[in-house]
């Protein structure tokens, strides 16, 4: 017979718990903890003095209570002395940020990126650097206890080598946290995730779909990625590779793909197929705001750029029916440049959508764009950054204080 968990487990286990409720939800109070973990007052009290005396929350009175009696305590998150690095990696941009306890972005760095001009392990010196930036600019009682990067590609689990990435000059494997880690040279393993997924987790954890169990995230740049979420947890697959979306095929025989099929989703939907469409795939015209400049001439009138989101919107609606027949999520949300290409073209998407998808998956099914818009991936970075931290939260402060 297996034993059952010890107090430290316990223990453990409700520490992590009580921040994560302070680290989502922001400043709450002793009360507020007490009902919704289903513990006692003074077990309460006590793990908000471990997690106090460790220097990852802070206890005030509140401001106003409005009730008579002695006021419950609030909770708050020390945002400003715990944080964690964040790192976007995206065909048309590089961002970082530092994030502290509670999802409070405290500093950050973004430049644009010039497609396949640099390798992936070339792109962690410049990460690397802009972070080095930041934490000389820090005060002396702050600790950084994590880092992620999002990236475009697949990310093998357990190891977070990057193993492909077509948008990223990624032929081979390459163990991108590990270079990046080491560039950065604060002792800390650096997480990595792909990021349509770590967009998907931020959607669920802090965006539109932060009351939502089962939900699918598409995400757009140059190709079309995908996280799904069931059950209030991320479908990674065997490998790490599951919420490839972007490759399922909605028109065989259509247009080639980079993947070496053919009428996959990414290349029937995809920034080239678009601007494609709307006769404007010339040099140098590329990224959101081009597919933004299609969407705004259609608005305004212009034939050919009205069919070409149409066309578009037609396999767009098709892979979305595919994935409601067999995910059933509650919510299906557009980011990315998908965000402007479903607004574009949300008629046409409902109308595959009527057709195809069965008439159960599809009745309470809501489609919305992110919340998060362009910090999505950035935040579901810092997400996973933190993830350790509220799994154990007194031991990782404590590996990162030494």
């Amino acid at each position: 017979m297996r034993a059952g968990p010890s107090q430290e487990d316990i223990r453990r286990h409700n520490l992590g718990a009580l921040l994560r409720h302070v680290h989502l939800g922001g400043p709450i109070s002793r009360a507020e903890l007490t009902s919704r973990m289903g513990l006692n007052r003074s077990t309460i009290m006590a793990l908000t003095s471990d997690l106090t005396a460790a220097g990852l929350v802070r206890e005030e009175l509140p401001r106003e209570t409005g009730r008579a009696g002695r006021p419950s305590l609030v909770v708050r998150p020390e945002s400003s002395r715990v944080y964690v690095f964040a790192f976007d990696v995206s065909p048309d941009r590089l961002a970082v940020a530092r994030v502290g306890l509670g999802g409070l972005i405290l500093d950050r760095r973004e430049v644009a990126r010039e497609r396949d001009a640099l390798a992936l392990g070339e792109l962690a010196g410049v990460l690397a650097g802009f972070a080095r930036q930041m934490r000389r600019r820090t005060r002396d009682d702050t600790v950084c206890v994590g880092a992620a990067a999002a990236v475009p590609g697949g990310v093998r689990k357990g190891d977070g080598v990057v193993t492909f990435g077509p948008n990223l000059m990624v032929e081979k494997a390459v163990p991108f946290g590990e270079e990046l880690g080491r560039r950065l040279g604060l002792g800390l393993p650096v997480s990595v995730g792909n990021d349509a997924n770590l967009a998907a987790l931020a959607e669920h954890s802090r965006g539109v779909g932060a009351a939502v169990k089962d939900l699918v995230y598409l995400h757009g740049d140059v190709g079309i990625g995908g996280g799904i979420i069931t059950g209030g947890h991320l479908l990674g697959g065997h490998d790490g590779y599951g919420g490839e979306v972007g490759h399922i095929v909605v028109n065989p025989g259509g247009r080639a793909c980079g993947c070496g099929s053919h009428g996959c989703l990414e290349a029937e939907v995809g920034e080239r197929a678009l601007l494609e469409a709307a006769g404007r795939f010339r040099s140098g015209q590329h990224g959101r705001d081009a597919v933004r400049a299609v969407v705004e001439a259609a608005d305004r009138g212009d034939i050919v750029a009205q069919e070409a989101l149409k066309r578009v919107g037609d396999w767009l609606g098709l892979g979305i029916a595919n994935l409601v027949n067999i995910f059933n999520p509650e919510m299906v949300i557009f980011g990315g440049m998908l965000r402007e290409v479903y607004l574009g073209s949300a008629a046409q998407v409902r109308s595959r959508l009527t057709l195809h998808a069965m008439a159960p998956q599809r009745e309470r099914l809501r489609l919305r764009t992110s919340s998060l818009a362009d910090d999505a991936t950035l935040v579901g970075a810092a997400e996973l950054a933190f993830a350790h931290v509220l799994a154990d939260p007194l031991e990782v402060l404590a590996r990162a204080g030494t």
